[in-house]
């Protein structure tokens, strides 16, 4: 060992680079991959995942394999820090330039998602109304084929069926279409403020297009017959609507600052904290 030591004494010893790791990751994604797509996958995953296996646990056992780095040469390392007797001004959380302040420093209340999500859902349905009028004469049928995404007996239904009403159906699409609905206008007033440039546009046209894009992927894989009776261009259209109007609506309240900038003390709630914030105002009262 002294030997060896005095051998690479002007390099270092470190473990030597492997790919089986990332080879090992990606066969294991490849197994849960093929649960919704195709049995092949699966067994493509399986057969990367065994190999990137076994090449791993042949680099470390029965030794881990290393790789010999010689050092920089004196004259090219970096000069040795030498400590500075000055000091430096920390800046505080929420200063004059919002120092180390977290985005969004401002957000819209709650309630602003709740009315929201409601607009837009109002202003979606009547796309989707729209869309049964004109294309099947009935505003029956895009109710009934949101239904069909919890009642898988009406992905299969005839078109006079989709037309014709539905009570249970009717339920069950209010209530599909609502919290849909509220959900996502909470999202839109959660994640609007993060948009500093165009979030009407951000929100009305790009989130809808990803939105129908992976719905219209996953769909034909989920359910191919519900898939198949979906127009795609309304659909899209519908979310637009949805996505103005729901941005709109949270566009216009008014934001409100977040409690970052708040002592740790105060944005608990702490007693002891509010009751020395308390004392003071009262004693300056008093002295005052």
């Amino acid at each position: 060992m002294a030997e060896k030591h005095q051998e690479h004494v002007d390099a270092v010893t470190v473990p030597a680079p492997t790919s089986w790791p990332l080879l090992a990751a990606l066969g294991a994604t490849l197994v849960f991959a093929g649960l919704v797509t195709h049995v092949l996958v699966t067994i493509v995953g399986v057969v990367v995942f065994v190999v990137s296996s076994v090449g791993w646990f042949r680099d470390v056992l029965p030794h881990e394999q290393h790789e010999i780095v010689p050092f920089v040469a004196p004259a090219l390392r970096a000069r040795q820090v030498v400590a500075s007797p000055l000091t430096v001004e920390h800046l505080e959380p929420g200063g004059a330039h919002a120092h180390r302040m977290r985005l969004p420093v401002e957000m819209h209340p709650y309630s602003a998602g709740l009315w929201a999500g409601l607009a837009g859902g109002v202003a979606m349905a009547l796309v989707a109304c729209v869309f049964g009028l004109v294309a099947f004469g009935s505003v029956w049928y895009p109710i009934n084929l949101l239904a069909a995404a919890a009642l898988p007996s009406l992905a299969s239904a005839s078109a006079e069926q989709l037309a014709s009403f539905d009570g249970f159906a009717l339920l069950v699409a209010t209530l599909v279409h609502g919290a849909m609905s509220l959900l996502v206008g909470f999202l839109y007033a959660f994640l609007l403020p993060t948009m500093p440039r165009r979030p009407i546009f951000m929100g009305g046209v790009v989130a809808p297009l990803l939105w129908t894009g992976l719905v219209w992927a996953s769909l034909g894989i989920v359910n191919p017959l519900l898939n198949a009776r979906i127009h795609w261009g309304w659909f899209f259209a519908s979310q637009v609507v949805f996505g103005v109007v729901a941005g709109a609506v949270v566009a216009r309240t008014e934001r409100i600052r977040t409690m970052q900038a708040l002592p740790l003390a105060l944005r608990v709630g702490i007693e002891g904290g509010m009751r020395e914030d308390s004392r003071g105002q009262d004693d300056d009262g008093r002295n005052a």
